[in-house]
């Protein structure tokens, strides 16, 4: 389970945009067109970053929808996260930290767990699952902190049968490698700084990325060439 460009410069960890880092770690991922992969964004911000992976691998791209557990009153601290299938992963570390009641976290998975099932009712409208069964996937993200939606995300992968699971990002926090190592088959990153502070921080332009968006670019992966 190799862990590939770790050690990147501080100033090669800016990215323009979300494209921008879809297109330069598309250069990463060349080797793996020969084995017809499948490219996965995570919905919202990691389908602009898959969409220039996609192409570039030309390989379907498609969508697979997790959603963070945020802590109460603290919702960027991640506590867990769910997807698709009903796939559950927890931080216990964050959770025997931050004291979560177990009503608590019950209350912010059952509430999550519905934005994932509504995400999924929309973005299938325009894009039918890809069957992953047998197949080589690529996660995609714009960044990873905690990992736990990342972890999440190849659990589902593997639930639906993937074969092989890469999970593909600009940027990691180094901290997060280790369990991300053991839930992939391989990690790529283009960066992991030893001074992480947040994913937005490796992006010059990070502005939310919204649900038309997601299915313009689903939209337009569809239609052939």
């Amino acid at each position: 389970m190799p862990f590939r460009d770790r050690a990147v410069s501080r100033d090669r960890a800016v990215f323009r945009d979300r494209t921008d880092a879809g297109e330069q770690l598309a250069h990463r991922l060349d080797r793996l067109r020969a084995a017809a992969p499948v490219v996965l964004g995570l919905p919202r911000g990691g389908v602009p970053v898959a969409a220039p992976v996609a192409a570039a691998l030309a390989a379907p791209l498609d969508v697979l929808v997790v959603r963070k557990l945020g802590v109460p009153g603290q919702p960027e601290l991640a506590m867990g996260a769910v997807g698709e299938g009903g796939v559950v992963v927890l931080a216990e570390r964050v959770l025997r930290a931050a004291g979560v009641a177990e009503a608590d976290l019950d209350r912010v998975r059952e509430h999550q767990q519905a934005e994932v099932d509504r995400r999924v009712r929309l973005f299938r409208e325009v894009r039918p699952r890809v069957p992953l069964a047998g197949r080589t996937v690529v996660l995609v993200d714009d960044g990873i902190a905690t990992g736990s939606t990342a972890r999440a995300a190849c659990a589902v992968a593997r639930a639906q049968g993937a074969a092989r699971v890469v999970l593909a990002v600009p940027v990691c926090a180094p901290d997060s490698v280790p369990a991300l190592t053991a839930a992939a088959d391989e990690l790529v990153a283009l960066t992991s700084p030893p001074d992480f502070r947040s994913v937005g921080g490796a992006y010059a332009d990070f502005r939310a990325t919204e649900d038309d968006e997601v299915l313009d670019l689903l939209r337009r992966a569809a239609q052939p060439e």
